[in-house]
């Protein structure tokens, strides 16, 4: 019989090492800020039952997690920084909407999808001629925004402006009822 429980006692022993092992090195992870490295050697604590130990890993797990799932929503590209920009432009969040536009318009110039939201943030902020200046760069960039920018709700304010009426209409009818 004292044979099995000491047999129980090196096998938890070495159980608790293992926990040990992995709670160093997840504490290692997490000062590097390697979040996701981190949270796997956490989850191993866990796995190990080490309750001295467990308790400790969960609250770092936790931490991990929550640094994690801020990670994915810190944008890092010209896409991530317009995809966000286009959320809060919606949402009409435009100083933000802003602020990542610039960051997109920055990371990669000349992008008409981006110049063009730019013309939208400064067409609702009623800064008429930033709002032109971009949507002409858009227009030339990609033409097609032309057309888009015809029905775009976001850029009424500048619809009585001849000058939109110019960049918009160019080499196509003027629908009646307005002038050049």
């Amino acid at each position: 019989m004292s044979h099995s429980n000491s047999h129980e006692k090196r096998s938890s022993d070495a159980a608790y090492q293992a926990a040990v092992k992995n709670f160093e090195a997840a504490i290692r992870y997490l000062q590097k800020q390697n979040y996701e490295k981190a949270k796997e050697s956490f989850e191993k604590v866990l796995e190990g039952h080490a309750s001295e130990i467990s308790d400790r890993a969960r609250v770092y797990l936790r931490v991990c997690e929550q640094k994690l799932e801020h990670q994915e929503l810190t944008p890092k590209t010209a896409q991530e920084f317009y995809l966000l920009a286009v959320a809060q432009l919606n949402a009409r969040q435009l100083e933000s909407a802003f602020e990542n536009l610039q960051k997109a318009n920055q990371m990669q110039p000349n992008r008409g999808h981006i110049r063009y939201a730019l013309a939208a943030v400064h067409a609702l902020q009623g800064n008429t001629d930033a709002a032109l200046e971009h949507l002409k760069a858009a227009i030339e960039l990609e033409p097609r925004n032309r057309i888009q920018a015809r029905r775009d709700e976001d850029l009424q304010s500048l619809a009585q402006d001849s000058r939109f009426k110019r960049l918009v209409f160019a080499n196509s009818f003027v629908p009646s009822g307005t002038t050049s």
